[in-house]
């Protein structure tokens, strides 16, 4: 059996309230479904996530962590199971349009002076009411973005101590070797709602003030922190 083309990896904690919404978006996209395979990995969630995963076992392919790791650990174990050319990220508690991760990965194809390609995103709230769409340029974020893995692996992947803020950690190593290329479509959804890793603001300003420090001579640091 050929590999897939894309390895979509979902890191999960606690989200059983809106896991099933953001797998069903994942399994109902325009494109070959075996072009593409889905990498849940569970971080030792304590709520009924795993009652959740059951449901799509046969859909996906689920990686349980004995404990928590956290995020960007998380994203490696993926990572380093992940068999596509190119590889994208959904967070459990969002989900995507159907047409996500066609577009971008046609652009990746057809043009090989693209590094990555990258598309804006819809706010929503719980009840996925758009509250406003979000430029990609303006406010990157980590999920909205197609990287060729090879790039990605010879990073060094995410930095496992970068607990908060681990995206535009990779984002600021990525760009200085690399491009990404916007494509300014809303293919992405980002949920708002009261447990969201980024209401932690103590946690978000210490590592925040981690990557500046990390990254203090890089010219993309302002590119990525708004």
């Amino acid at each position: 059996m050929k590999p897939p083309l894309i390895s979509i990896i979902v890191p999960t904690y606690n989200q059983e309230k809106y896991l099933g919404r953001c797998l069903r978006s994942l399994l109902s996209m325009n494109f070959p479904r075996e072009d593409y395979e889905i990498i849940v990995i569970n971080d030792s969630s304590t709520d009924h996530t795993k009652t959740v995963l059951h449901a799509f076992i046969d859909e996906i392919r689920l990686i349980e962590n004995k404990k928590n790791i956290g995020l960007p650990a998380s994203l490696n174990i993926g990572l380093k199971e992940a068999r596509g050319r190119f590889f994208i990220r959904v967070d459990s508690d969002d989900y995507v349009h159907a047409e996500y991760i066609n577009i971008l990965s046609m652009h990746l194809l057809i043009n090989g002076e693209i590094d990555a390609a990258c598309c804006d995103y819809n706010l929503v709230d719980e009840d996925e009411r758009i509250l406003s769409r979000q430029k990609w340029l303006e406010e990157p974020i980590g999920c909205g973005i197609m990287f060729r893995i090879d790039d990605i692996i010879k990073l060094g992947l995410y930095d496992e101590q970068m607990l908060f803020n681990e995206d535009k950690d990779l984002l600021i190593r990525f760009l200085d070797r690399h491009n990404i290329y916007n494509i300014p479509l809303p293919l992405y959804r980002y949920r708002r709602h009261e447990n969201n890793i980024t209401n932690n603001k103590n946690e978000m300003n210490e590592y925040l003030d981690k990557l500046k420090k990390k990254h203090k001579s890089s010219r993309y640091l302002k590119t990525v922190i708004k």
